[in-house]
């Protein structure tokens, strides 16, 4: 019998959070859960909601059910096993956490906070499949958030995570992002090519790499980057920092690692029955007594996925996800770019959020305003979206052609427009 309610009363009224994607609702009579309310809004750079997408307030809510029904589905996970074997990962594993894992997951499937897609129309849950008409709520559970206390002396600041040792039941205060690949656009590439050579192999020994980092090239065992999620902008730590911020012990935080790296190879089998190509993904989890806990979303907020382009003796690739939108604007509205990049300066020196000192700007004339998207490109995240939607509908169904016409459309937008080299220069080789 399922923990959570078979119908709820969708008297939906102020949210008890508003963001910039999404909003959540208290839910009456269930103090424990919480309605998640995807919505048409996109934000990029960490600046708010400003765009709005069509149809992808259905879309990410139904891809996101489509993945929190795979990851607690055992059927899922002993499908999955032959291919985490080839992965290269058992070789590396001495102590066989990865195994025990998998082990788990192939008998009970993956904990998660998610309790199903609910009906707008008549408040029914769906723990397994989907209502007629596809929802933009779903039902989760509800984690502990807790942001770190900003501390200052002498004109420095740091943050105080101490309020997390020895609590339950909280969303671990880490981003995991887990790399099959490296783009263009990845933090660590732009990490590792502002380093002296001295420093990069360093930085390779730390990421475990005995190559040097080039865009667009894959890992034969994925890396787990972490970052800070409640300081005011996401800041790059490495393991030994995340451990200690983590508050868990040794053996749990392995655990969560790894479990980041399997959540990732399910995702990379879903994308790849609709011809797509993942390449990163961030997770987040949270600590329920003895279990570690798949939370929050992952829906194309949270991933860079591709469709690969071959054509004039060169490698394009498409994104199909908020990635398309971060160059959109880096190759149509670079002095915006620019903009964002100063304010995020001013605030890591001064602790401040960095929107407000964007938003300052704006208001001197010293910053441009947040630019208009050119409705072509607009409609074709439209049909990124709406393929999303038909795969969910469609799950047996070859979409690879579908989401190569989209993708050549989208190429086509840039060489047409006179910004090919742009273009080229994130995102072919």
């Amino acid at each position: 019998m399922s923990e959570f309610p078979e119908r709820i009363n969708l008297k939906l009224d102020t949210p008890s959070y508003r963001g910039s994607v999404q909003n959540l609702y208290d839910v009456p009579d269930h103090p424990g859960l919480i309605i998640s309310e995807t919505t048409a809004g996109g934000s990029v750079f960490d600046v708010g909601t400003i765009f709005n997408i069509q149809g992808s307030d259905t879309g990410r809510a139904g891809f996101r059910h489509l993945v929190f029904q795979e990851l607690k589905n055992p059927d899922c996970w002993r499908r999955l096993s032959s291919n985490i074997s080839e992965a290269g990962l058992f070789a590396k594993d001495k102590s066989g956490i990865i195994e025990h894992t998998l082990s788990i997951f192939q008998k009970n499937g993956a904990a998660t906070h998610h309790a199903g897609m609910v009906d707008r129309s008549t408040g029914d849950v769906f723990e397994k499949g989907y209502p007629p008409e596809l929802s933009n709520l779903t039902l989760i559970k509800k984690y502990h958030v807790q942001k770190p206390d900003l501390n200052k002396v002498l004109g420095w600041h740091f943050y105080d995570y101490t309020k997390y040792h020895a609590k339950d039941g909280f969303v671990i205060p880490l981003e995991y992002i887990v790399r099959l690949g490296i783009t263009s656009g990845s933090s660590i590439l732009r990490k590792y090519n502002a380093l002296s050579e001295a420093d990069k192999k360093a930085y390779l020994n730390e990421l475990g790499l005995d190559r040097p980092l080039s865009p667009w090239a894959t890992f034969d065992t994925p890396l787990v980057d972490l970052t800070t999620k409640y300081e005011p902008e996401d800041r790059n730590i490495s393991r030994q920092e995340a451990a200690l911020i983590s508050s868990l012990d040794g053996e749990t935080f392995s655990m969560s690692l790894v479990m980041a790296i399997l959540g990732a190879f399910m995702l990379q089998q879903i994308f790849s029955r609709m011809g797509l190509n993942l390449w990163d993904l961030k997770w987040e989890i949270a600590k329920d007594r003895d279990q570690l806990v798949f939370v929050d979303t992952i829906d194309t907020d949270s991933v860079r996925v591709t469709m690969n382009i071959n054509e004039h003796d060169r490698s394009y690739f498409v994104h199909f996800n908020k990635q398309a939108m971060r160059d959109y604007y880096r190759i149509m509205h670079g002095d915006w770019i620019n903009a964002v990049n100063d304010a995020k300066k001013s605030a890591a020196q001064s602790g401040r959020p960095f929107t407000e000192i964007l938003t300052e700007g704006q208001v001197r004339g010293d910053y441009p305003s947040h630019p208009d998207i050119d409705r072509t490109f607009l409609d074709l995240q439209k049909d990124k979206f709406a393929l999303i939607r038909h795969f969910i509908q469609n799950q047996e169904k070859d979409m690879s052609r579908e989401a190569e016409k989209i993708a050549r459309a989208e190429l086509d937008y840039y060489f047409s427009s006179g910004n090919r080299e742009k273009y080229e220069a994130l995102n072919a080789v």
